[in-house]
């Protein structure tokens, strides 16, 4: 009898590339695919902090230090290295309020991180695979409130729901060339960006009260997601939404 084999959940061969890798969710997974055995390279703004986190990752990550804002350094980030098979877009920004205190200024910074630039890195990206017949996996970092609304998040919330279509239609587009396209998306993550909004006792029990398993979300939670959506565990997988919201959008 034939015994079904388990899907590798190692990346040993592979290259990936996390944006907005300096900390919280971007760093947590850059240590999750460099653990598996990916060759990883940590990208953001700041220099310093992603140096410190490759160097403390170690297994061959490198940093590189890049303005995914910046459209032309990254078509040339792309275009100056090989080809990755694994890319999470994880980049992103929010700013809670009302949607009658929206300003331009405000759109114009979640909208063109969250949504803009989320979409020409993995354009960059895509066209070094392609051209190179690379096979791999995108993973982009939605959220929750790309499935639901809640309020102060209407600039939040249009970037991530417009994220989701975003990736169904270049799943569509990419799937006659082996590369796959999913999201993750998760409820409330204690990270350093966050963390201050946890403060607030009533909006910290508010939250507490959406997520039925009863506590905030931590950067190990999306850990495994990321290994699973990165590896050939996930290989039928494409168009799709991992949520890890600990059952807010159950109900």
């Amino acid at each position: 009898m034939a015994i079904p084999q388990t899907p590798s959940l190692r990346l040993d061969g592979h290259r990936a590339v996390v944006t907005g890798a300096g900390r919280g969710i971007g760093l947590g997974a850059a240590a999750a695919l460099a653990a598996a055995g990916a060759e990883v390279t940590l990208v953001a703004r700041t220099s310093a902090e992603i140096e410190a986190a490759a160097a403390e990752i170690g297994n061959g990550a490198e940093a590189a230090t890049l303005d995914v804002s910046n459209l032309d350094a990254v078509a040339a980030f792309f275009e100056s290295r090989e080809p990755f098979h694994v890319l999470v877009n994880n980049a992103g920004t929010n700013r809670p309020k009302p949607m009658w205190e929206v300003s331009e200024e405000d759109y114009d910074a979640v909208l063109d991180l969250n949504l803009k630039s989320a979409f020409f890195v993995a354009q960059a990206c895509v066209k070094h695979m392609i051209e190179t017949g690379t096979q791999g996996s995108l993973i982009h970092m939605g959220s929750q409130m790309g499935h639901v609304g809640g309020p102060n998040r209407s600039l939040y919330c249009a970037s991530k729901w417009a994220l989701e279509g975003m990736n169904k239609a270049m799943a569509l587009d990419l799937a006659p060339h082996g590369i796959r396209s999913n999201t993750i998306a998760p409820t409330f993550i204690e990270t350093p960006l966050t963390k201050p909004f946890f403060e607030d006792e009533a909006f910290k029990a508010s939250v507490l009260s959406k997520i039925k398993l009863g506590r905030i979300g931590q950067v190990e939670d999306l850990m495994g997601a990321v290994l699973f959506l990165a590896s050939d565990a996930s290989a039928l997988m494409t168009g799709t939404s991992l949520v890890v919201d600990g059952g807010w959008t159950a109900e």
